[in-house]
C-alpha cells in the first residue's frame, strides 16, 4: 500500500504560518503582542509563523479573535485538514508516512511491550519519554510532545477509530518520569480502557516469555485502502503491506491476544497498579 508523501513545499504548516504573519502585520501587532493576547509564549507564535509547529486545537479561533479577522484562520485550518497537523520539519519522511496511516485508519490493533502507546500517553509521560533523546534541543522536544498530543485528536472524532491495545504488564511498573507521572499515566490508561472504542488487554508478568518480546507493531484497517501494518525499529519504523508480512503479524497478534488477560481482568490489574503509584 502506498500513501501520498506529505511535506513537499509549500507545506500546510507553512501556508498557515505565512497567512498568520500577514494578518498579524496587517493588524500592526508584534509577535510578542499577539502572544500576550492569546496567552502563548513568544517562541510558540514564532514557531507557528515559521511553519515549525501546528496551531493547537482552538488556537485558530483565538487568533481570529485577537486579530479581528472574523474566521479567516479558522477556515484556513479547516481547509488544510489533517495535513496541517501531520507535517513537521522535526520528523523524517518515514514518520510522516506513519502519521498519515494512523490518521486514516478506521481500526488499529496495537501491541506494545515497553511503553504506553503514543495515542494513550499523557503529556508528562510523553515528555519523560522524549527527553531521553540525545541531540535534540528543549524546544524541539516540546514541539514533538505537542505533536504527539495533537495526534490523539483522532480519538475524539465523532466516529473515532477502533483501538485495540495489548500491552505487557512490565510497562505499567516502569517508573517513566517518576511516581507522579506514572500515577497520572496509569489512571489515564484505565480511563481510556473504559471507552467503548478502546480495548486494553494486559499480558501478565506471570506469563513469562512470549512472542511479543521481539518488538511492537500495529495492524491497521482502512475505509478505502487495503490493510497494512507498522513496525518500529531502533533506527526507523516501516510499513508492512505484503501478504506474508501481514499474515505473520496477524498470527503474532492472535497469539498475544490469547496470552493476555480478559478486558475486565486487564482493567482491574491496571487500576491495582495505578493505586501503587502515589
Amino acid at each position: 500500500m502506498t500513501f501520498r508523501r506529505i511535506g513537499d513545499p509549500p507545506s500546510p504548516r507553512k501556508v498557515f504560518g505565512a497567512q498568520l504573519r500577514r494578518l498579524r502585520e496587517r493588524a500592526g501587532m508584534t509577535q510578542e503582542q499577539l502572544a500576550d493576547r492569546i496567552s502563548y509564549s513568544d517562541s510558540t507564535v514564532a514557531a507557528i509563523e515559521a511553519g515549525r509547529r501546528a496551531p493547537a486545537t482552538g488556537a485558530p479561533e483565538r487568533l481570529d479573535t485577537a486579530l479581528k479577522t472574523e474566521d479567516r484562520l479558522t477556515t484556513l485550518a479547516e481547509d488544510l485538514g489533517d495535513g496541517l497537523r501531520l507535517t513537521s520539519v522535526l520528523h523524517p519522511e518515514w514518520f510522516r508516512d506513519w502519521q498519515r496511516m494512523e490518521a486514516e485508519a478506521t481500526a488499529m490493533r496495537w501491541y506494545e511491550p515497553l511503553l504506553v502507546p503514543g495515542l494513550l500517553q499523557t503529556q508528562s509521560y510523553a515528555q519523560a519519554v522524549l527527553r531521553t533523546r540525545v541531540g535534540d534541543s528543549a524546544e524541539e522536544i516540546e514541539e514533538m510532545v505537542a505533536a504527539r498530543m495533537e495526534r490523539q485528536a483522532i480519538l475524539e472524532r465523532p466516529k473515532p477509530p477502533m483501538l485495540w491495545v495489548v500491552i505487557d504488564e512490565g510497562l505499567l511498573h516502569r517508573p517513566v518520569g517518576g511516581p507522579q507521572v506514572m500515577g497520572e499515566q496509569v489512571r489515564h490508561l484505565a480511563a481510556a480502557a473504559r471507552q467503548p472504542n478502546i480495548v486494553v488487554q494486559v499480558i501478565s508478568a506471570d506469563v513469562g516469555a512470549h512472542e511479543g518480546l521481539r518488538g511492537s507493531f500495529v495492524l491497521m484497517d482502512f475505509a478505502s485502502a487495503a490493510p497494512a501494518a507498522w513496525q518500529d525499529g531502533a533506527v526507523r519504523g516501516q510499513a508492512v503491506d505484503d501478504a506474508d508480512g501481514l499474515a505473520a503479524l496477524t498470527v503474532t497478534w492472535d497469539t498475544l491476544k490469547s496470552e493476555a488477560l480478559s478486558r475486565p481482568a486487564s482493567l482491574k490489574l491496571i487500576e491495582e497498579v495505578g493505586s501503587t503509584w502515589t
